[in-house]
């Protein structure tokens, strides 16, 4: 995206990571139903990745499937306003 590399299924520290890309410092999460039940330890999780200095967007997997163009949007706005592009 944009001349940026993302990683599928990443190792980070003793989490796996859905997406990142190390040069923008940006983490790409997508949530199933489950996350419903465990807004709390995903707060933990969010919180301990931007300790890093990482950004961690989240995206409901349904968001992905039926608004696919606003979810590459998003995250290509984040990339643009951070001049990293």
């Amino acid at each position: 995206m944009l001349g940026y590399k993302f990683r599928r299924q990443q190792v980070f520290e003793h989490y796996i990571v859905d997406f990142v890309c190390i040069e923008a410092k940006l983490i790409i999460e997508l949530d199933g139903g489950q996350h419903a039940e465990q807004q709390q330890a995903d707060a933990q999780r969010t919180e301990y990745l931007e300790r890093f200095g990482y950004q961690v967007m989240r995206f409901w997997n349904h968001q992905v499937f039926m608004e696919l163009e606003a979810v590459k949007e998003e995250i290509a706005q984040y990339l643009l306003k951070q001049n990293l592009v």
